[in-house]
């Protein structure tokens, strides 16, 4: 099970539904990392930043379900993994939606395995997200074959 939720938090963070935030303004004048911003600035913060960023992760711009597992094979919370936003101001829902994704997900495993279509191989697929405002995936053929 450990590696299966770290294949849940790997697609996340790989293609997040929202890849920016929604819009903050700052409560009072401050200076962040040099940069003074004054009370009342909007500010967008752009989550890929951190999900994508070659500081936090091995293979940042790669599916690599590792980047959730320790040594042993055992999950690893990552403070860069902030899909849901982060802050006070986090998604309300992040708790039923992480149990929901593994939920779905761990029933459709076991019941199903899925492949591209006949005459179709995993290398002809492209599963770059379009982005936008939200992250949507581009619409793709696949079988699922009850195991």
């Amino acid at each position: 099970m450990p590696y299966t939720d770290a294949v849940i938090h790997e697609f996340q963070r790989l293609s997040p539904i929202a890849p920016s935030n929604v819009p903050h303004a700052t409560t009072m004048d401050i200076t962040f990392k040099g940069f003074f911003i004054p009370k009342g600035t909007h500010i967008i913060p752009l989550l890929t930043s951190v999900l994508h960023d070659e500081s936090q992760w091995e293979k940042p711009h790669e599916f690599y379900p590792e980047h959730f597992l320790d040594s042993e094979g055992k999950f690893v919370k990552r403070d860069a993994f902030m899909p849901f936003s982060a802050g006070r101001r986090v998604c309300a829902g992040e708790k039923l939606a992480k149990m929901e994704l593994f939920l779905f997900f761990t029933s459709l495993l076991q019941k199903f395995t899925f492949q591209p279509p006949p005459g179709t191989s995993k290398d002809d697929l492209d599963l770059t997200p379009v982005v936008g405002l939200t992250s949507i995936s581009m619409p793709y053929k696949t079988c699922a074959m009850l195991r």
